[in-house]
């Protein structure tokens, strides 16, 4: 564990997430693991006290100072807990006050870990994860697995990196701003509560269908997530584009080994006439798509959350009036996007391990439709979390694969 005096600034996506969290998006995801094998509690919590060790970067209490959030070590213990709550519970204010700003439970032989975006992204909350679940199979199979890792092999140094402040380029332009887009319309769930459904298919299936058709995976689940929100869609509201928002890890595009946030969205977007042919539609997406993630384009989107604070009279702007300011940009943001899409692809282990999980599940809390895609053998898992009480998008989405020929099992949980 570092020297508890220790202390460093959260990075600029994590303070959009400090600015803009509340009780139904708690700015909080959820990266879940299923065994072959009924969860030990006493192991589990080994395995989290070994890990913490390993990755000490998470031990750490959010303080606002006068001008900025920052991060100071804590040595608090993480205790593990019989999963009670919803998925992306509240993991950092008042209500949770004293508490480390992420959680690990379990439930039969599911192992759950739900952190506050603040601290880090689904990259880093899926390493931390694989390393927790590798140190619970190597108490539980003694003598099996002692050569294995899941870990990066990345440093102390190079895991604390703020990335997005050592790539910052002062020169770039800015990225032009999204006209307002379509909203899923109807009434939210009351009492800033969530739906999580969990959907799962056969993932060579649906690649053969998106290469039948000549595009990526996330186009095609683009075009058919784009198809189903324009099915439901008032006729009042069909000349506003349908924007879908894609999370980009930027370690993809930059030498960063980072734990902390890095990535950025991308958008894409499409107005319909009515006329549209699937086909057609997912070429065209994965088209736009193809532009946005160049190089140039990326460099444009990564700086953005720079630039503001590089401005010396924001930075010399105190929390209490710059946190609502980030939050007002925020919210104009979302009246751009529709639904969003966070593709994770595909997630590996070695193959020593394999035998031992059943699989994956992730999910991350929205004002808006949010869909959380991975897979794993040959499984392809999508975690829906959604605000609304209509959910004629979902079923119009899960029909359109259906009806493709795709095998589709579809699970609910309670309205939480």
């Amino acid at each position: 564990m570092a020297d508890s005096n220790t202390w460093y600034k959260v990075d600029n996506v994590a303070k959009v997430f400090l600015a803009t969290y509340n009780r139904r998006d708690t700015r909080s995801f959820r990266v879940s693991c299923t065994l072959n094998e009924k969860i030990d509690p006493e192991a589990l919590q080994l395995a989290l006290d070994m890990t913490v060790k390993e990755r000490s970067q998470f031990e750490v209490k959010i303080h606002k100072g006068l001008f900025w959030h920052y991060l100071e070590v804590t040595d608090k213990r993480p205790m593990i807990e019989l999963e009670s709550d919803r998925p992306c519970p509240t993991l950092y204010g008042p209500e949770v006050e004293g508490q480390l700003h992420y959680k690990v439970t379990y439930w039969n032989n599911r192992i759950n870990l739900d952190m506050f975006h603040a601290l880090t992204d689904g990259n880093g909350g899926m390493e931390f994860l694989n390393i927790i679940v590798q140190n619970y199979l190597k108490q539980k199979h003694p003598g099996e697995l002692e050569h294995i890792s899941m870990h990066s092999g990345a440093s102390q140094n190079s895991l604390n990196e703020d990335s997005f402040k050592k790539f910052y380029d002062r020169k770039a332009k800015n990225d032009p701003k999204l006209p307002k887009g379509y909203k899923v319309h109807g009434l939210k769930l009351g009492y800033d509560q969530l739906q999580f459904f969990e959907v799962h298919m056969p993932a060579k299936s649906v690649l053969e269908l998106a290469k039948k058709d000549g595009v990526s995976l996330t186009s095609y689940l683009g075009a058919r997530l784009m198809m189903a929100l324009y099915a439901d869609m008032p006729a009042l509201q069909r000349k506003k584009p349908i924007t879908i928002s894609m999370p980009v890890n930027l370690r993809n595009y930059y030498p960063s080994q980072t734990i902390r946030n890095f990535f950025n969205s991308v958008y894409v977007s499409h107005v319909f006439d009515g006329t549209e042919e699937f086909k057609e539609l997912a070429k065209e997406f994965d088209e736009k798509l193809k532009e946005e993630l160049t190089p140039e384009r990326i460099a444009l989107k990564m700086n953005s959350y720079e630039k503001l604070e590089d401005l010396f009279f924001i930075r010399m702007v105190p929390l209490f009036i710059k946190n609502p300011v980030v939050a007002a940009f925020s919210k104009r943001e979302s009246k751009s996007v529709s639904a969003i899409i966070s593709n994770l692809g595909r997630i590996q282990v070695p193959d020593e391990i394999l035998p031992y999980i059943e699989g994956y599940t992730n999910y991350c809390s929205s004002r808006d439709l949010f869909i959380t895609v991975s897979s794993f053998k040959d499984e392809l898992v999508f975690g829906v979390t959604s605000p609304y009480r209509n959910t004629n998008v979902l079923r119009s989405f899960v029909k359109g694969f259906s009806d493709s020929g795709i095998d589709v099992t579809l699970y609910a949980t309670e309205t939480v």
